[in-house]
């Protein structure tokens, strides 16, 4: 039976699944292109720092910088704020209007002497790049040091759910809860920033799972949705995770742009490396924002490849 479909229909779980088991992807995508035009034609990229890496104390499956994983990578305390600064103007002066500062480790329940480092190096940031949006994924914050984030004049903050709750200590932790992470997401919807939570896909989640989480992440009212796609990495507890397909991911990436009709869905992770040719299907379809420049610990394209790809796609 044909799926008949209306931008203004009030889309819900039943319907997604119905329109994933049809297994017609170019029919979703087809959807998902239409949604994405009226309600989301526009384009957000940004860059992050790496400003504090490995020797994290919590157990994330996926992640090379924990310290219940052995892994090649470099490990170092926060950055000084002029390194820092460094990279957000080779960020600025490739025309990248949004620079986020990520650190490693659970977060920062209360102000210290390292919080305050940060909070000097937005405001270093912001003096020299005024018109340069600062965003931050510091992990777990409080009702105290969400303000003081805001304050210093952070305009996005980014922590991801990575999985459907229920699934997170079976997938993704057991030294934090998911609990932590939606009510770190709860304490800063108080205030006028944009609010950055997404997925990461390949974990050993199902469909369902993804579809579960893109309506709790609707619910939350989040403005920016980044999806991932699992980078096994040598050492960590998913190094030998099977990849999953690329279909599945197309299908995944358009499930979101559904049912998140105006909001950001950005391609991160394992756009380059996993999706390789596909990933101009998926930015012409469904994603509209990418993140530029390298990852934390893997590579990325050049933000000149992809400003390349980025004027293609707007001439479909």
């Amino acid at each position: 039976m044909e799926i008949k479909f209306d931008l203004t229909d009030k889309i819900n779980k039943d319907y997604i699944i119905e329109l994933i088991n049809k297994n017609d992807v170019f029919y979703l995508a087809h959807i998902s292109y239409k949604i994405k035009k009226e309600f989301a034609n526009s384009f957000h990229t940004c860059s992050i720092s790496n400003s504090k890496s490995g020797v994290c104390d919590q157990n994330c499956s996926y992640c090379a910088q924990s310290s219940f994983h052995k892994t090649d990578i470099k490990t170092y305390n926060l950055l000084p704020k002029e390194e820092i600064y460094k990279e957000a103007e080779k960020a600025y002066l490739n025309d990248v209007r949004h620079f986020g500062i990520v650190t490693s480790g659970y977060g920062y329940p209360k102000p210290n002497k390292e919080f305050e480092k940060i909070l000097e190096t937005i405001r270093y940031i912001k003096e020299r790049l005024n018109d340069l949006e600062v965003c931050c994924s510091l992990g777990v914050l409080s009702e105290e040091t969400a303000s003081m984030l805001v304050e210093t004049g952070i305009v996005e903050y980014n922590h991801n759910l990575q999985v459907n709750p229920p699934k997170y200590k079976e997938l993704i932790a057991t030294t934090h809860s998911v609990e932590e992470r939606i009510n770190t997401i709860k304490i800063l919807r108080k205030y006028p920033i944009r609010i950055c939570s997404g997925a990461i896909i390949g974990l050993g989640e199902t469909m369902e799972d993804r579809i579960n989480l893109a309506f709790l992440l609707k619910d939350l009212n989040v403005d920016i949705v980044p999806i991932n796609v699992l980078i096994p990495i040598k050492g960590t507890r998913l190094e030998n995770q099977k990849p999953i397909t690329a279909v599945d991911v197309i299908k995944t990436f358009c499930a979101y742009r559904i049912i998140l009709k105006d909001k950001v869905i950005k391609f991160a992770a394992g756009r380059e490396t996993i999706m390789k040719d596909f990933q101009g299907l998926i930015l012409a379809c469904a994603a509209n924002g990418m993140l530029t420049g390298g990852y934390l610990t893997t590579r990325g394209r050049s933000v000149e490849e992809d400003k390349e790809l980025i004027e293609q796609i707007f001439k479909f």
